[in-house]
């Protein structure tokens, strides 16, 4: 594995503006500029400032030349450093010019934002509390646990990697498979580093948005975004029961199919509220709440929700204290009583502070949520959220896949949020830049349907003009929510992207397509080389079930990477996933970002199978070229020097997911076998998520 070099400055405050992925690709901005006539000056900046894109859809290129022009002469030389300040001064500028931040209905956008990095002293000692309070029994963690508040523990503890990686599965059980964490109390910068890449592409794989973090910033603990990734993680964890699936009583939210449908589209934070304002509603409260400050900050709601969900628990003078700060200490004190943990302090409810009063509100709702358990509508609503085992893994795959983009909108349901097309268009415009034309484009909310149905009918000019294979496919079958042709789309999207990347080491191809037959013959000499004895027929051969064909690949590329005292035979069920979920792991600690599970493996899942063994040989081909070991006999593995073109920002990273061409060790093309299956006719040996999709951490 290379060792991380990164963007170092001569100005510390500026440095800390920025996070080594924004520096990485600013750099490359500006090297690129100076490389067409030697000189970067600040004539040269509008157009490439204009489209960077924190900037593109907030500022003209004529604006921005304007705001320049007020501090310097267009002609003045600059250096990298001053770049920087111009671009910095830009944003500011930008957020000015809207008011303010821009809307928030996603809960789970980091707050990674380079213009200010404040760390909220309240939220700090609330995650720590958290992490004491789950972790504090850790058989590793419990060494150094409980954490002081008032210090800089938390980030020192950090810097390892171990604290995030157990935090994620407190989260989400089973992400991670404890075995690949490096826990030795002293460890070496690879393992440091494994752990946070580690750490990193699993939180992708719950569903936390990690666009601008990098493993450098971890290994630095930068408050800012230590807090901001912990953040996400223990929301995803207070908010897990806040849908119709985990929790079917929230149907009595709503009064028909439509508002059923509706309701499974909403980001958990909204679902929270209207559960808020159905009980306050009940109780004769006349303000509707729409956010976690402003509306909560004078305790009424608290105090109204709370003795309508426990009334045994309340104080009946609660609501006659004028106080807001005595107010308050009352309510945290019936929640108390409520076996509700303390999220927030009376200051924090009269402050406002979001993110607390939102997981005080879910820990209400976790204690009590005050629903019917009419066995009828309960049996309505698992009716309404019933999918196959395939439909929802491939959901789960594009959901994953579209949230690590790093599109601005954040997708909760695949199938409800990309019924309007604006999503799509995202999408489209992510991996084929220019693509859309965003002047006949509608922005949510959008009311009228006709608008829906135009982006629609955009996506699908675009996806033709792709090449696609959109035969008697719509734009209004994508509003009308049909799901066999979403999936299809994309797939087909998926692999569109994927073949992007693949252009992009022909070198390496020797200039001809690369195949899937390619990519095996690559795994299969891989192992053989390393002395080991494994064989892969197919990408279906049933013998992969128990793992070691890929544990065998994994440490012929990386050969520290598999403990092997860790490895079982594989050959009952309980074995063939232990092997299969420390796959992923380990795959995960190399940099392969994978949203595969592991019953892909256990069933050999043909499609997943070429995707894993792809990001395998996709992470092998990057390594610097006196760590790859070249061989005559395959084009594929020579000297990756080339691959340096592929090094990108996580937004730009893309989706190896299916095969190249149609000449294929699979039984169909991947554009029309899943134009079969949304036809009603599905393969009989495609069972299982068509999903897994990788995307490398740069």
């Amino acid at each position: 594995m290379s060792s991380f070099v990164g963007v170092h400055l001569s100005d510390p405050t500026l440095q800390g503006h920025f996070t080594q992925v924004e520096l990485r690709r600013l750099k490359s901005k500006f090297i690129s500029l100076k490389s067409q006539s030697g000189k970067v000056i600040v004539g040269d900046l509008p157009p490439v400032m204009a489209k960077l894109k924190a900037l593109n859809q907030m500022l003209t290129e004529e604006e921005i030349s304007a705001i320049l022009g007020e501090s310097s002469d267009v002609k003045d030389e600059i250096d990298f450093e001053a770049f920087l300040r111009a671009y910095l001064n830009l944003q500011a500028r930008a957020t000015a010019k809207l008011g303010g931040s821009k809307n928030s209905s996603a809960f789970l956008k980091a707050t990674t934002t380079t213009l200010l990095h404040t760390v909220s002293e309240s939220e700090k000692a609330s995650y720590v509390a958290h992490i004491n309070g789950y972790l504090g029994e850790d058989p590793f963690l419990k060494n150094f646990l409980p954490i002081d508040p008032a210090t800089n523990a938390l980030f020192d503890l950090s810097k390892s990697g171990v604290l995030l990686c157990k935090l994620i599965n407190v989260a989400v059980p089973g992400t991670i498979d404890e075995r690949a964490i490096n826990t030795k109390k002293v460890l070496n910068p690879w393992e440091i580093n494994e752990n946070h890449t580690l750490c990193l592409n699993s939180a992708k794989a719950i569903g936390c948005t990690v666009v601008n973090i990098g493993t450098q910033d971890l290994v630095e603990a930068r408050p800012h975004l230590v807090l901001g990734l912990i953040s996400q993680i223990i929301k995803i964890q207070l908010l897990a029961d806040l849908n119709l699936k985990k929790t079917p009583q929230l149907v009595e939210l709503v009064d028909d199919s439509q508002e059923v449908e509706e309701l499974m589209g909403l980001a958990p934070d909204k679902v929270l509220l209207r559960w808020m304002n159905f009980h306050l509603k009940k109780a004769g409260y006349k303000k509707p709440i729409t956010n976690f400050s402003s509306d909560v900050k004078d305790g009424e709601a608290y105090a109204y929700l709370l003795n309508v969900l426990a009334p045994e628990h309340g104080s009946p003078g609660t609501l006659d204290i004028k106080d807001p700060n005595e107010r308050a200490k009352l309510i945290l004190e019936h929640a108390e009583r409520m076996n509700c943990k303390r999220y927030l302090t009376p200051k924090d409810i009269v402050e406002g502070s979001s993110n607390l009063n939102l997981a005080f509100a879910a820990q209400i709702f976790q204690q009590r949520n005050g629903l019917s358990l009419d066995d009828k509508k309960i049996s309505f609503a698992e009716m309404m959220t019933t999918d196959d085992l395939q439909v929802s893994r491939e959901e789960r795959c594009f959901r994953l896949w579209i949230n690590s983009l790093g599109i601005v909108t954040y997708v909760n349901n695949v199938f409800e949020d990309v019924r309007n097309g604006w999503v799509l268009l995202e999408v489209l415009d992510k991996v084929s830049p220019a693509s859309v034309n965003w002047k006949q484009a509608s922005k949510p909310p959008i009311k009228m349907p006709f608008r829906k149905v135009e982006n629609c009918n955009q996506v699908i000019r675009i996806g033709k003009q792709l090449k696609f294979s959109l035969v008697n496919v719509a734009g209004n079958d994508f509003v009308q929510g049909n799901k066999k042709l979403i999936l299809a789309f994309l797939w087909q999207l998926m692999r569109f992207n994927m073949l992007q990347l693949l252009k992009n080491l022909r070198f390496h191809s020797q200039g001809k397509e690369m195949t899937d037959a390619d990519i095996l013959n690559w795994a299969n000499n891989k192992v053989k080389r390393s002395g080991r004895a494994s064989h892969m027929e197919s990408f279906k051969d049933k013998n992969l079930s128990n793992g070691i064909f890929f544990l065998e690949l994994l440490s012929a590329v990386e050969p520290r990477v598999v403990n092997w005292n860790l490895v079982r035979k594989g050959e009952t069920d309980e074995e063939k996933k232990l092997n299969a979920t420390y796959i992923i792991s380990v795959a995960r600690k190399l940099g392969c970002s994978i949203f595969l599970l592991p019953e892909d493996i256990m069933e050999v899942n043909q499609k997943m199978i070429l995707t894993l063994t792809a990001s395998i040989m996709y992470w092998c081909l990057q390594k610097p070229a006196e760590e790859s070991d070249s061989s005559p006999t395959s084009a594929l593995e020579s000297s990756p020097t080339e691959a340096s073109a592929l090094e990108s920002s996580p937004t730009e990273a893309s989706a190896l997911d299916s095969p190249p061409t149609e000449a294929s060790a699979l039984d169909s093309s991947p554009a029309s076998s899943l134009l079969e299956e949304a036809n009603g006719d599905i393969l009989a040996d495609n069972r299982g998520s068509v999903g897994l999709v990788f995307l490398l951490q740069f």
